[in-house]
This record gives C-alpha cells, sequence and structure tokens, in this order.
C-alpha cells in the first residue's frame, strides 16, 4: 500500500514538473516571438524627380531608382534598456524632412534636443511631447520626441525621397548629438540605448 501512495506522488511530482517545463518553454516562445520584429513588406524606388532628396545632414540617404527597400510596422519592445541605433535629422524648416514634425506640426531648432521614433516605437502617436532619456557615449540626455522615422513608407514626396527608417531608430537633432559629447566627426550613427522618462 505505502509503494502504491510513493508511486502516486511520483506521478504527481512528475507532472508537475513537466506541467512548469511546458508553461516555462510557452512563456519563451511568447517573449521570443514578443521581440521579434519582422520585415511588413517592401518598397521599391523610383525615379527622383530633379532637386527633391535634401541632403542636408551627414547622413542622410536619398531612395536609388529600382532599389527594394525592406519596411517595418514594428519595433524591438521598449524596456528600460532599450537598444537602438541613433542617426542625425534636421528638425528646422528646409531640414531632412521637409515638413514639419508630425507631434505639433512645428519645426523645431536644431539646438533643442527633439527626437523621431520609429514606427513601432512611435506607437500612432502614443509618445507625442513625451521625453525620453537617451543613453550613449558615457552620457544621457532627455529629449522630446516630436516626430516619427517613418519605417513603413518611405521614397516619396512625404518622406523627401529617403528610404524607409529601419525598426530600431532614434532620429535625434544636433543638440541631443552635443549633449552625448560626441566629436562632429562621428556624427551619423551611434549604438545606445534609451528608455521613456
Amino acid at each position: 500500500m505505502v509503494e502504491n501512495g510513493k508511486t502516486t506522488v511520483k506521478k504527481q511530482v512528475c507532472s508537475s514538473v513537466l506541467l512548469i517545463c511546458f508553461i516555462f518553454l510557452f512563456a519563451s516562445s511568447l517573449s521570443v516571438e514578443a521581440q521579434t520584429c519582422r520585415p511588413s513588406g517592401k518598397i521599391r524606388a523610383r525615379e527622383i524627380p530633379p532637386g527633391h532628396c535634401n541632403e542636408e545632414s551627414i547622413d542622410s540617404v536619398c531612395c536609388i531608382k529600382g532599389k527594394l527597400y525592406t519596411t517595418y510596422k514594428c519595433s524591438p519592445p521598449v524596456t528600460n534598456h532599450t537598444k537602438a541605433t541613433l542617426t542625425l535629422n534636421s528638425f528646422e524648416k528646409g531640414g531632412d524632412g521637409s515638413l514639419p514634425s508630425e507631434c505639433d506640426n512645428q519645426y523645431h531648432s536644431d539646438e533643442t534636443p527633439v527626437v523621431a521614433l520609429s514606427t513601432g516605437w512611435f506607437n500612432h502617436r502614443s509618445r507625442c511631447m513625451d521625453y525620453i532619456n537617451i543613453h550613449g557615449n558615457g552620457r544621457s540626455v532627455k529629449a522630446m520626441v516630436v516626430d516619427e522615422c517613418e519605417s513603413s513608407m518611405g521614397c516619396d514626396a512625404d518622406h523627401n525621397y529617403q528610404p524607409p527608417c529601419p525598426h530600431n531608430i532614434v532620429d535625434a537633432s544636433m543638440a541631443v548629438w552635443k549633449a552625448l559629447g560626441v566629436p562632429l566627426s562621428q556624427w551619423g550613427e551611434l549604438d545606445i540605448h534609451w528608455s521613456d522618462a
């Protein structure tokens, strides 16, 4: 009789261990899925009308006719240490974006710490006029979100004939680069991490 009781307890322990393993594997697969940001499509660039792509900024690039560009509607999940690539943008009239910022329909001085976020992080304007903390080059700076770095569209007049942003971009004004103490010769792209302020 006692032997049967031990067998029942062993079966229950094994069942519990198997259930815990299954739950762990299921949760892990959900976590991996949440961290995955798959491309949403491709855009083929058409010919750009003469004088219609503003390459004012150090890292501004015009679409190349016939080239396919990957688009995204998502970005990696936001944490207290969200990895990203910092890029340079002018939010002034006549700057990279050519149009006023999406959040407030205004232009912003290059001397003001402002950013545009990739489409997934911009999240349908949910971060408009909110601040984020940016950490890079051993320093940090607080910057206001004023625009979207469009990841799902590009290579057209509304996007200054520039390619879609990658899904992990914090596109920043010169003020942000200065605050992080990055030498001018190294402006363009920088590995950073950021969080909501």
